[in-house]
């Protein structure tokens, strides 16, 4: 499957390895840019890591004249949109760099967009794809956990001024807002992938004195959850030096604690159960935003071109990512407000 890239940006390394590594003949046949020296420096590193040529280019129609089999969208969400339109109209389907865009207004505009033109949309949500969380989403969908009772999430993360000195960062005009838009997303995402959707919130967010920045550092939310569980969520970038993020689960059987890729339960009955990597998995929690493997990218691009091929749903749709960005949006919103706030549907 030929894949064009649109964006060039921090994570696109991550993409360009990805692909290198796939199994399941994806070629990337195209880089998409604004700035004509960075896209070809940067398609002469792709090439050299690819070991083929990767072309360079800075005109949207010319790169679709290649007739791409599929994109991977991954700039900066205020650039996503005309993109995003030009992608359905010629029928690609897309992968998507999260979040969808800034707002969950224009979210939808872009979900709808791929819908009407019955072009698949998935987003790089690669915590889906780690194998510590696919094993425990199998044991609570198979009941053998029994029923959800609360659930916790924390994402003690840092990031250093510099990290966000970047034009941009950390501003609701570029990225949409702060630590849960952009870093705290990938933890939400998982957690409602495993307990279901919020129905319904509380939420403070703050910035802190660490960092100079427009929006929030530090968030922290009272959730309910469409099933009757509860939860409570801690998110945040000044936690030096930064550590994995975690979910725990409390469930009628046991207590589940998930973490990068580590995923231990202890049974009610007394008995226990722990499986680990080998090593170190780091999860890019510290000051270098890319300290992570791509084997998670690469099993999101992988599970999307056999999606598309054989015409099933990918593991990280677009609906599911609307409800992330639903709960962010209420989290916002009832931080404004200092009451409760129901998560739209």
């Amino acid at each position: 499957m030929n894949v064009l890239m649109i964006g060039a940006g921090m994570v696109a390394q991550t993409h360009v390895l990805a692909v290198r590594d796939n199994r399941e003949g994806a070629r990337l046949v195209g880089v998409l840019g604004r700035d004509p020296v960075r896209t070809r420096a940067f398609c002469a590193t792709a090439s050299a890591t690819l070991g083929y040529d990767v072309p360079a280019h800075t005109d949207r129609a010319a790169a679709l004249d290649q007739k791409p089999d599929m994109a991977l969208l991954i700039t900066p969400p205020d650039a996503r949109m005309d993109h995003a339109r030009a992608l359905a109209a010629a029928g690609i389907p897309t992968l998507m760099e999260k979040p969808v865009e800034r707002s969950l207004t224009a979210a939808r505009d872009i979900v709808q967009t791929y819908a009407r033109a019955h072009v698949p949309l998935a987003l790089c949500f690669q915590h889906r794809t780690r194998s510590a969380a696919r094993a425990l989403k199998r044991r609570l969908d198979a009941g053998d956990l029994g029923a959800l009772v609360h659930v916790e999430m924390r994402v003690p993360w840092w990031r250093d001024q510099a990290y966000y000195d970047a034009p941009g960062r950390g501003t609701f005009e570029r990225d949409g807002g702060g630590v849960m838009i952009n870093q705290a997303i990938h933890t939400l995402d998982l957690a409602l992938w495993l307990a279901g959707p919020v129905a319904r919130l509380q939420a403070m967010m703050r910035t802190s004195p660490l960092h100079a920045m427009e929006a929030e550092d530090i968030a922290a939310a009272l959730l309910h959850f469409a099933s009757g569980a509860t939860g409570v969520l801690s998110a945040t970038t000044t936690a030096y030096p930064g550590r994995a993020e975690s979910i725990t689960l409390t469930t009628t059987r046991a207590q589940v604690h998930l973490e990068g890729e580590t995923l231990g339960i202890e049974w009610l009955s007394g008995a226990s159960e722990r499986s680990a990597p080998d090593g170190d998995v780091t999860t890019g929690g510290g000051a270098d935003p890319m300290a992570f493997t791509h084997a998670w990218h690469q099993s999101v691009l992988e599970d999307f071109v056999t999606a598309v091929a054989r015409g099933r749903p990918p593991i990280a749709c677009a609906a599911d990512a609307l409800h992330v960005h639903a709960v962010i949006d209420a989290m916002e919103r009832a931080a404004r407000s200092g009451h409760g706030i129901e998560v739209a549907q």
